[in-house]
C-alpha cells in the first residue's frame, strides 16, 4: 500500500465519499464522519447539495457560456457526474484537468481518465497551496491563453490563512485570459444559511481529521472574486444557486460563479 495513505487518521476526501453515499473509504472515516454529523446533522445535505452545484455549474459554463476548458482542483474521490462528464455531456469536445494530491484519489485517477473521444481528460498530482506548479502542468492539456474555468470546489477552506487564499486565486486567475471563470464553494457559520452547527463540527475535525478546515464570512468569500463580475444570481447557498426545485434547503456552504472581464 502507498505509504502516504494512512487508514488510522480520518481523511477529507474519503470522509466526503462517505457521506456522498461511496464505498471508498475506511472504518475511521465512517466514525468520524458519524461524529461530523452529530454534531452538525445536515453535513450529509452540505456534501450533495455541493455535488448538485457542480453539476449545474459546469452544465451553464458549457452549454450557455461556451467553456471547452476546465481546470477542476481538489476533485476529490470520484462519484456519479464528475467534472468531464458533466462537461462532455454538454460540449463532448471539452477539456478537464483534474488536480489533487491525496494519494486515495491517486489510486483511483484510471477511473477519471474516460475521457469522450472528442474531448480529453487528464490528472495532474499537486497540492491547491501551489498554484504555479498547477498551472505549469496544466499547461500541457489546457490552452492557457483560451477561457479556462477554474473550479476549486470546497478546497479554499483548507488553505487556513485568507490572505494565501486570496493570492492562490489570483496566481489562477491571473494566468487565464478575459472569458474565463472562476467556481467555488466555501463552509461558512454565518447564521443566514444555518451556519451555527458548523463551529463545533470543525472543531471536532481539526481534532480528529485531516487536513484542517476553516470556515469564511460572505465578505471573505466575495473577496476571492475580486477583479472579476460575479454571475448571477450572486453568492448564495450553493443549494439555491440556479436550483430549479422549489423549496431547496438551505445549507451552510456559499457558492457562486466568476467571470474574469
Amino acid at each position: 500500500m502507498n505509504d502516504r495513505i494512512r487508514t488510522d487518521v480520518a481523511h477529507n476526501a474519503r470522509v466526503w465519499n462517505y457521506w456522498l453515499g461511496g464505498k471508498d473509504n475506511y472504518p475511521v472515516d465512517r466514525a468520524v464522519g458519524d461524529q461530523v454529523t452529530g454534531f452538525y446533522p445536515s453535513i450529509g445535505e452540505v456534501a450533495r447539495a455541493d455535488r448538485a452545484f457542480l453539476g449545474r455549474a459546469v452544465t451553464f459554463l458549457a452549454a450557455d457560456a461556451g467553456v471547452r476548458q476546465f481546470l477542476d482542483i481538489g476533485t476529490g474521490l470520484p462519484t456519479a457526474d464528475n467534472t468531464h462528464e458533466v462537461a462532455q455531456r454538454a460540449a463532448p469536445d471539452s477539456r478537464i484537468v483534474y488536480v489533487d494530491n491525496d494519494p486515495i484519489v491517486l489510486t483511483h485517477a484510471r477511473a477519471l481518465l474516460t475521457s469522450a473521444p472528442e474531448g480529453v481528460t487528464d490528472y495532474v498530482d499537486a497540492d491547491a497551496h501551489e498554484p504555479e506548479k498547477i498551472l505549469a502542468a496544466a499547461g500541457a492539456t489546457l490552452d492557457l491563453s483560451r477561457p479556462v474555468a477554474v473550479m476549486m470546489l470546497g478546497i479554499l477552506n483548507f488553505v487556513l490563512d485568507t490572505a494565501k487564499a486570496r493570492s492562490i486565486v489570483r496566481t489562477l486567475m491571473d494566468a487565464v485570459p478575459s472569458g474565463s471563470h472562476l467556481v467555488l464553494t466555501h463552509p461558512t457559520l454565518e447564521p443566514e444559511l444555518g451556519g451555527e452547527g458548523n463551529k463545533a463540527a470543525m472543531a471536532f475535525w481539526n481534532e480528529n481529521a485531516t487536513p484542517p478546515i476553516t470556515a469564511r464570512s460572505r465578505t471573505e468569500f466575495v473577496s476571492f472574486f475580486d477583479g472579476l463580475d460575479i454571475l448571477e444570481p450572486g453568492v448564495l447557498s450553493c443549494s439555491r444557486w440556479r436550483a430549479t426545485a422549489e423549496g431547496t434547503p438551505v445549507v451552510a456552504q456559499f457558492g457562486a460563479v466568476g467571470r474574469k472581464p
